[in-house]
């Protein structure tokens, strides 16, 4: 009878049940990793945190969902609240904890680039995420013009994090992505691929390109 009644509703319908689905996967999913505790905050506390953004998945019209690299939106838990190399440490894929070669305030140097402002609050939504598929040997000063002239906004570290927190396989042996929506002021650009089969959070030089490295954008960023 349930099975009877999904095949009945819209298509609409059907792809809104599913993305409020997937918020809430994403939500249990920080809460089993600890991040309200981290934060200062009870489970309930948290989660009321983070309702108002559920209501912003339901208007999203996902679509483009065959292209490799795509992610219809992840819950972005900001730094203020839970640091990047904290956040990386409770990434885990394939049973294999994420790992960080930069130090904590390393990390912290990496701020948003200009014309990215960050949504008020705890949390916020990275809509429309694409891994850069299309980037790959393209250096990531170059990826960060085609980036803009599409009309989207290049990945920030911790929505990198965010993005490997909630979808650990989209990173794969020789196949990364770089974070060009945060930068300390020299030439480096932060990435996230896996080493010795373990996520990593590393950095190369924004003028050199890797055949196993886009450069991640989103198309919006939605907040409370």
């Amino acid at each position: 009878m349930v099975k009877e009644l999904f095949k009945a509703c819209p298509e609409k319908e059907r792809e809104q049940r599913m993305i409020t689905n997937e918020f809430d996967r994403q939500v249990e999913n920080l809460i089993q990793k600890g991040y309200p505790s981290i934060a200062g905050l009870n489970e309930v506390e948290f989660r009321s945190q983070l309702q108002p953004l559920k209501t912003k998945t339901i208007e999203f019209e996902k679509n483009e969902e065959d292209r490799e690299g795509f992610i219809p939106y992840v819950i972005v838990i900001k730094s203020e609240w839970v640091d990047g190399e904290k956040a990386m440490q409770l990434v885990e894929r394939k049973n294999q904890k994420g790992f960080s070669v930069m130090d904590a305030d390393d990390i912290q140097r990496f701020k948003p680039i200009e014309g990215i402002e960050l949504p008020n609050g705890i949390a916020y939504l990275a809509m429309d995420i694409d891994t850069g598929t299309e980037t790959r040997n393209v250096t990531p000063n170059e990826a960060l013009k085609t980036i803009v002239n599409d009309n989207r906004s290049p990945l920030t570290l911790e929505e990198g994090i965010a993005v490997i927190t909630h979808n650990p396989d989209i990173l794969m042996k020789n196949s990364g992505f770089s974070l060009l929506g945060s930068r300390c002021g020299d030439r480096r650009v932060t990435a996230l691929w896996i080493s010795a089969g373990k996520p990593k959070l590393g950095w190369c030089w924004a003028g050199n390109p890797h055949t196993w490295l886009g450069s991640a954008s989103c198309s919006s960023r939605v907040g409370m």
